[in-house]
């Protein structure tokens, strides 16, 4: 859905960043995530990701979606494990979880009347969310309320959508759709919608009441995921024991990814510095000094993304 060419190289992490499964994170605890979001404005359109343990491990094993997440204007780091990473690489950042971020920012946003739209999950369960974030904060702005058809759109309701919120001028456009599929949407509405979209996945379900939260000390201890995975074995067994798994691993070749991608930026600078000023350049295989080069950077990120991941 995105019309961007993967590249390898990404840029290092500054003192407001840090990288996790080769990602740049903003190192953003709960209040500044809440203030972050809060200063979405209609018209000043961005995508932001809230990238959790799954959401990282579906980056370290798809470049495609990997390069979703680093095209976008804030990734979030959201739960326990990802603040954590966080933390030991020198960010004292409290952990964000999507559900409360989301409520987080609706409070922050009240006195200025700031414009919410509500696009995902089911019928029954996006209007049981409108109903009781209405109870909850009879000052919300909620402008739209609306569940999307099953799949991707065709041309007609993708138009049909940008009619709409337009006419809604939303300031923020909460998307429930799912890892990974809302974090496409967001990457290729960006544009089109002109304004914040941010994915919230199971927070749709835990506001709206169809499914239970985990209770606030397996929440403070990092054992949201038990509580769920006990809930919905069937479901998300895969998601938490495989999924975190790569996590674990992204996690601990951060570094050896890290010095790859500068490796890559050198070999591709040597083969432009190589490149004669007119005509086509050469393939740096054909008897090129770079080819053993290029031959053990491709042999190594095979590695770091296949070889040495859990299977499914």
């Amino acid at each position: 859905m995105v019309s961007v060419d993967f590249r390898p190289e990404v840029p290092a992490p500054t003192s407001d960043t840090f990288r996790s499964c080769g990602v740049t994170l903003a190192a953003l605890g709960r209040v500044e995530a809440a203030q972050a979001l809060a200063s979405s404005r209609y018209g000043s359109p961005r995508a932001v990701h809230l990238c959790n343990a799954y959401t990282l491990s579906l980056a370290l094993r798809n470049p495609r979606f990997r390069q979703v997440l680093e095209a976008g204007d804030l990734n979030i780091a959201d739960g326990h494990y990802v603040a954590r990473v966080g933390r030991r690489r020198g960010h004292p950042i409290s952990d964000v979880r999507g559900p409360q971020l989301m409520l987080d920012t609706i409070e922050a946003g009240l006195a200025s009347g700031m414009k919410h739209y509500l696009y995902g999950s089911s019928p029954n369960t996006v209007r049981k969310l409108a109903a009781n974030l209405r109870a909850s904060y009879p000052d919300i702005n909620l402008v739209g309320v609306e569940s999307p058809p099953f799949g991707d759109l065709t041309a007609r309701q993708s138009a049909d959508l940008q009619r709409r919120i337009r006419a809604a001028g939303p300031d923020i456009v909460w998307v429930g759709l799912g890892t990974p599929r809302q974090d496409r949407f967001c990457a290729a509405y960006r544009d089109r919608l002109h304004t914040a979209l941010v994915p919230v996945g199971a927070a749709f379900d835990f506001h709206a009441g169809t499914k239970r939260t985990a209770p606030v000390w397996l929440q403070r201890i990092g054992l949201e995921w038990a509580f769920r995975l006990a809930s919905e074995p069937r479901r998300l067994w895969r998601r938490y024991l495989v999924g975190s798994s790569r996590f674990v691993y992204g996690t601990l070749t951060d570094r050896r990814r890290e010095a790859l991608d500068r490796r890559q930026v050198e070999y591709d600078r040597r083969v432009l510095s190589a490149t004669p000023a007119t005509g086509p350049a050469a393939p740096p295989g054909d008897g090129s000094a770079a080819a053993p080069d290029r031959i053990s950077l491709q042999a190594e990120r095979r590695q770091l993304t296949e070889r040495r991941q859990p299977s499914h």
